[in-house]
């Protein structure tokens, strides 16, 4: 079982539920290769080597700096670097709800797993169905190791999922690339085309099931692999990693409706909830955009 990046809170207005982040992904199919000397089949090392003497430097020796132009640095202290620090650490606090048809798959990243602390399965669930039944997903910040992410917490079954998300700044906007606009008749492209493109496209349709979907080039390197180790007789270890402990969090019994209430009361009066079978019209209506302009007020953080 793999274990948690860490154990903290996921937070929406005044409702903390402890949950422990857990590794959406799983690469160790990848395969790796490690650089060898032609010579003597020895392997090669990557040193940290000074520019000038050419001589290694030990780790403790070795200091972040910042090229602010070319072959000019500032030394960063390590309170330099605390003091920019962000204040989510081991906390996912939701900043907004917003539709999920509206952020395009260009954001996407890197998918987590939340996982609830012990007595953490009622808040849980709650935001979990709300997020459903709403179909919206939460949009907040965490940070993990020593970067903050932009994140978008969704429901995926029985669990909730997070996304991290990229920053708008880290897409390129495809308007600098030279990309065919306009339509159909703009490029001559004959009803008859479409049409047979139209039904060759139906011919292939089918439902999505991600487990017909092999790694072929894998399978192909391996088989080159094994067959490489039986002409040279070599052998391989592999060795055994360590089972993780399972996480302990705690939380004590919440009165949910009352933080709800609270959350509530913070943000003002609560809006009236559209029906999901309304999306579309609502989506249209003075009222939505007003929603969508007006800024969303901070709620204080409260441990549950």
């Amino acid at each position: 079982m793999a274990r948690p990046i860490w154990n903290g809170t996921l937070s929406f207005g005044l409702l903390n539920i402890p949950i422990a982040l857990m590794p959406g992904e799983r690469k160790a199919d990848e395969i790796h290769f490690r650089m060898l000397d032609a010579r003597n089949k020895a392997p090669v090392r990557y040193e940290r080597v000074n520019a000038e003497t050419g001589e290694e430097v030990p780790w403790k020796e070795i200091v972040k700096a910042y090229e602010y132009s070319k072959g000019s640095y500032v030394v960063m202290e390590p309170a330099d670097i605390a003091e920019a620090a962000s204040d989510h650490k081991e906390v996912i606090e939701m900043e907004a709800f917003v539709d999920r048809e509206d952020i395009t798959p260009a954001y996407f990243e890197k998918p987590y797993v939340l996982v609830p602390g012990k007595k953490a399965e009622k808040g849980y669930v709650l935001l979990r169905e709300v997020l459903r039944k709403t179909k919206r997903v939460g949009i907040g910040r965490v940070v993990i190791r020593t970067r903050e992410y932009l994140a978008m917490v969704a429901p995926q079954d029985e669990a909730l999922m997070m996304i991290l998300l990229r920053f708008p700044q880290e897409l390129v906007d495809v308007s600098e690339y030279k990309i065919p606009e306009g339509g159909a008749a703009k490029w001559k492209i004959s009803a008859k085309e479409l049409e047979m493109a139209t039904t060759l496209l139906e011919s292939m349709a089918d439902e999505w099931k991600p487990e017909d979907y092999k790694d072929e080039f894998r399978a192909r390197m391996m088989a080159v692999i094994n067959k490489r180790l039986k002409t040279k007789g070599a052998t391989t270890q592999v060795a055994e990693e360590e089972e993780s402990t399972p996480h302990d969090a705690t939380t004590n019994v919440v009165d949910f409706m009352a933080l709800l209430k609270k959350s509530l009361e913070k943000k003002g009066e609560a809006k009236p909830a559209k029906p999901v079978a309304k999306r579309a019209a609502a989506k249209s209506a003075p009222a939505k955009k007003a929603a969508k302009k007006a800024p969303a007020a901070k709620a204080p953080r409260k441990s549950a």
